[in-house]
């Protein structure tokens, strides 16, 4: 053992007494590193609503991003999906370009196959790549829908 290193006795562990000591976060500093690195629907509804025509709504009960009454993104309630599982609302082919590039952060369930959703886990997302999503998410559901004949009413 050298002079700058000290062991407990009964320790074969070495501590290096010239070490800075580690600084103790208070639970504020620790709760804002927190916040900076956690994704909530608090951010989502931040970058949404940065976009033209977004507004905050609900779908289901659970908080909503809707344009002109269309939802855009929402958190999921049905039980398929795990906690804290953001909706959005994305063309069928992008979706399975992003379950295919990270399946880490995006998923679909039976439930939500027929949909034109995808599943994001907010805890494994990044601001930067949400902000394109959600883009991505505004572009399809502004974009011109093919026009179809009017419905025929029933009698």
């Amino acid at each position: 053992m050298t002079s700058s290193h000290c062991a407990y006795p009964g320790s074969e562990r070495e501590y290096n007494v010239h070490a800075e000591p580690k600084k103790i976060l208070s639970s504020k500093e620790s709760y804002r590193l927190m916040a900076k690195s956690t994704i909530t629907f608090d951010t989502v509804r931040e970058i949404g609503l940065a976009l033209p025509g977004v507004e905050e709504s609900t779908a289901y009960g659970a908080p909503a991003l809707k344009v002109r009454g269309k939802i855009m993104a929402c958190m999921t309630i049905n039980r398929s999906a795990e906690p804290g599982s953001l909706g959005v609302w994305v063309d069928f082919d992008d979706r399975a370009e992003l379950l295919a590039a990270d399946p880490d952060v995006y998923y679909v369930t039976d439930h939500y196959t027929p949909y034109n959703v995808v599943l994001v886990r907010l805890s494994r997302v990044k601001r930067d790549v949400l902000r394109d999503l959600l883009g991505m998410a505004h572009k399809f559901v502004t974009r011109k829908v093919e026009s179809r004949p009017p419905a025929r009413k029933r009698r």
